[in-house]
């Protein structure tokens, strides 16, 4: 092989090192399916640290952020949930905005949940018509690892 050869093969694989480093590793993939319709998602930006835990405030932010896909729900629909194994190894809890919606599901990957509990306020007993769902990954008490969002919104 000629020096030209070898540089130019040097060079390519050179430049294939740098693209395969600047690629993220995707995070572990949440799902909800309203009737037919299905939509999946990884974490939102800065919403997961590869098994790592969050801090408050990154946690608090991601909670509050707005999600990119949207499902319809009608009354007496059913909401379900999977989550990628990965997370129901460490468990998971289903949140409508702040409020918990589910207890910890551990070596659970699917749960499905009735559209009024989510769109309801159990202490307040008032209901709105849009809610984000919260998918948290925690390995316990206040060590969170994750957040998947998705909106809600109830059809007219």
């Amino acid at each position: 092989m000629s020096i030209r050869r070898r540089a130019a093969a040097l060079g390519a694989v050179s430049l294939g090192l740098i693209a395969l480093s600047a690629c993220e590793k995707p995070t572990p993939m949440v799902t909800v399916t309203v009737g037919g319709d299905s939509v999946t998602t990884e974490a939102a930006d800065n919403c997961y640290a590869d098994g790592d835990k969050l801090t408050e405030k990154a946690f608090l932010a991601c909670l509050n952020g707005t999600p990119k896909k949207t499902l319809t729900v009608h009354t007496g629909d059913k909401v379900r949930i999977g989550v990628d194994p990965s997370i129901s190894d460490k468990g998971w809890v289903v949140a409508a905005g702040t409020s918990g919606k589910s207890g910890l599901l551990k070596d659970v990957t699917y749960r499905s949940i009735d559209a009024e509990t989510l769109f309801s306020d159990s202490q307040t007993g008032q209901t709105t018509d849009e809610v984000t769902l919260n998918v948290i990954e925690t390995a316990g008490t206040q060590e969170y690892l994750g957040v998947w969002q998705f909106k809600l919104k109830m059809a007219d």
